[in-house]
């Protein structure tokens, strides 16, 4: 029997990832340089040959920005910022066909990315740009990252980056790998100005026996033929010397520059409002030949004109990836793009129409796979194709067994995350690479630094006499997709199953870490100095202090004060809102005569609140819904640890054709997971009550 196994990815838990929007984040950016951080600078000539053309920008100053995709401003960590080469290329309007040049130094520095690099490509985009550029044309550029990793910060929080600190909410960009530059004539910000630095090479400006500086309102000496001559001349002696001292009108070629450039920023905007950026090839060949609007015009439609094909024939081939598409579409699954290029979710939405349902699913794989019948009911022999137990020759070879597994899969962890997960928030974590116990000695040993004498040598440490052990075992289900599901073509067995079978894997882990947590008798004792009973241990100002002060007491095997600080608080359902309102309140007052205390509350933000219904379930040992606990950051100093096998946090999914005696698909879930309480001195437990 063929089996495909589908592992989902370990789910990661740091404080970022918690505090991230349900929206997935994109994984492209844009950082958009003003013009006032571009210098395009054409050096002097060097004899006859010119120099080549060097540019200078200041692509990012490490501020937030808003970048179009994302919901909240991002900025960038330059720390993680990727560089894969010094010599990237640089295009103009981030077309391949308009090459512009190369970059020669691309640094991080005082908190800036800087760029620098010269125009070295010989084409039309290139000249634009630096014709452009000496007339005073305020170039702004793009330049493209993909993001690897990013972190959301929410409302209320701060984060250090780039040295400096911002408030939430915003993404921070951690790892980021650094794309192609491309000059553009227009960027996020459209009221930035240019500051453009260009000597002319061969100044249409200038007389050629002057230095580099232009005067305005200098009227050249206009060309004349003789016959405009000797008019002229004729004039002047026929008017007098009144006539002849008429000044001849001023000319203004600063204006007149501005005016052509004007005129050639409207001629580019035009063609590329003509061709809407899909046919980059022609429009960079429009922009550096000077064609018209009109010609741009008849070039689009003589290109875009519908050829007739000599043989017409309609495409009906289907892909593993196509059937996969089309049931996660029938299973209306929103935001397909992350998961699927768009041509496959055309051809899915084309072929399917969001309608495919489980017989078809299978119909379709097995005669992809070589299946020849008419049947169009399943059948077993139908199946074995299916599941490539029997593939003819030049069959496409789509095997059933990983698509349902990849469709069951995203399934699979919505059931999974659907329970409670207070588990994973106060234990530590532990990979194992297989099935025996494993030992570990206690973090609090002899680790003090000895003074060192001299010659240098060190004194050896001791990890602690006492140790404790933890183990993986296997928990799964099986379950089926039987003959009925198949012939009512029902689609939604294969998002229902792996939805309970996720949702059994979280259940399961629940039941056996609070079994093993609840059950504590031994481990928070009075001789462990790690539990508190009595009237005055209810969950309060009272009680919350009476537990900090044990805990800051407990001590280390040598007698010496432990060092490790409580961090969070474990209570039930019933006591979530005071726990909430201990956390949260500045001030607690007491409305009776007799009581009186401060009303600033003293442990405003100390202990971060966990809750769970397991606590005061009366299936468990040990079960109150008065005891609380008063922990330790569990990456300090772990009461209780779980260890998984080869680190898979998350169940995994195998799907395969049911027994010969079965008519049907089969799916089967397992984890592999164990729980140990550790370390006694890491937590308080308070009983509350007498």
């Amino acid at each position: 029997m063929s089996r495909k196994t589908s592992t989902p990815g370990r789910p990661r838990e740091d404080a970022c990832l918690q505090d991230r929007p349900a929206d997935p984040v994109p994984d492209r950016l844009s950082l958009v340089c003003g013009a006032d951080r571009i210098t395009l600078e054409a050096l002097a000539t060097e004899g006859d040959a010119p120099a080549i053309p060097r540019f200078t920008m200041i692509a990012y100053t490490g501020e937030p920005m808003t970048v179009e995709g994302w919901r909240h401003p991002v900025v960038v960590d330059l720390e993680g910022l990727s560089i894969p080469s010094q010599r990237r290329p640089v295009r103009f309007g981030h077309s391949m066909y308009a090459g512009v040049g190369h970059t020669e130094r691309i640094v991080v520095e005082a908190g800036r990315l800087i760029a620098e690099g010269i125009v070295s490509r010989d084409t039309g985009a290139a000249r634009e740009v630096v014709a452009s550029g000496k007339r005073g044309f305020p170039w702004q550029a793009s330049i493209g990252a993909q993001v690897a990793q990013a972190e959301f910060v929410r409302a209320g929080k701060s984060v250090t980056v780039n040295s400096r600190t911002f408030e939430g909410p915003l993404y921070v960009a951690r790892r980021t790998v650094l794309g192609e530059i491309s000059f553009v004539d227009l960027g996020a910000d459209g009221n930035t100005t240019a500051t453009i630095a260009a000597q002319q090479q061969e100044s249409e400006l200038m007389d050629e026996s002057k230095d580099t500086e232009v005067l305005d309102n200098v009227a050249p000496e206009a060309p004349q033929d003789d016959v405009a001559r000797d008019e002229a001349a004729g004039a002047g002696t026929e008017a007098g010397p009144a006539a002849s001292a008429t000044p001849a009108p001023a000319v203004n070629p600063v204006a007149d520059i501005r005016a052509q450039a004007l005129a050639e920023t409207k001629r580019i905007a035009a063609i590329r409002s003509i061709l809407g950026g899909r046919l980059p090839e022609i429009e960079a060949r429009a922009i550096a030949e000077g064609w018209t609007p009109d010609r741009t015009e008849l070039e689009k439609l003589r290109v875009t004109r519908p050829k007739a094909p000599a043989v017409h024939v309609t495409e009906t081939a289907v892909t593993g990836q196509v059937l996969e598409a089309a049931c996660m579409q029938a299973a209306r699954v929103e935001k397909l793009e992350r998961y699927f290029e768009a041509p496959v979710l055309d051809e899915a939405d084309r072929q399917f129409d969001g309608r495919l349902g489980l017989a078809e699913l299978i119909v379709e794989a097995a005669r992809a796979n070589g299946y020849v019948g008419r049947e169009r009911r399943v059948t077993p022999e139908m199946l074995r194709y299916a599941f490539g137990r029997e593939i003819r020759a030049a069959a496409s070879t789509i095997d059933i067994g990983g698509i349902l597994s990849n469709v069951a899969n995203k399934f699979l962890l919505e059931g999974f995350f659907s329970v409670e997960r207070t588990w994973r928030n106060i234990c530590a974590v532990r990979n194992v690479s297989d099935f025996k116990t494993v030992t570990s000695y206690r973090l609090i040993g002899k680790d003090q630094y000895e003074k060192v004498a001299p010659g240098g040598e060190l004194k050896h440490g001791t990890l602690g006499e006492q140790s404790y052990t933890n183990k993986a075992d296997t928990y799964g289900l099986l379950l089926s997709i039987d003959r009925r599901d198949i012939v009512n073509d029902d689609l939604g067995a294969i998002t229902t199953v792996p939805r309970k079978l996720g949702r059994g894997s979280g259940l399961k882990i629940n039941d056996v870490f609070w079994s093993v947590f609840m059950n504590n008798a031994a481990f928070f004792a009075a001789g462990n100095n790690n539990y508190l009973t009595g009237a005055d241990t209810a969950l309060g100002i009272d009680g919350m202090t009476k537990a900090e002060v044990a805990f800051l007491n407990q001590i280390d095997p040598d007698g010496k004060p432990l060092g490790v600080m409580p961090q969070l608080i474990l209570v039930p359902t019933a006591l979530s809102a005071i726990g909430t309102v201990l956390f949260k309140s500045l001030e607690i007052r007491d409305t009776t005569a007799s009581t009186k205390f401060p009303i600033a509350n003293p442990h405003t933000g100390k202990f971060r609140v966990e809750v769970s219904r397991y606590l005061s379930n009366t299936q468990y040992t040990g079960f109150s819904d008065k005891a609380w606990y008063l922990l330790a950051d569990p990456t300090d100093l772990p009461v209780i640890e779980t260890a998984f096998l080869n680190g898979q946090e998350s169940p995994t999914i195998e799907t395969a054709e049911a027994d010969f005696n079965v008519l049907g698909v089969q799916m089967r879930g397992f984890h592999e997971f164990g729980c140990s309480l550790q370390e006694p001195r890491g937590g308080i437990k308070v009983k509350g009550e007498v």
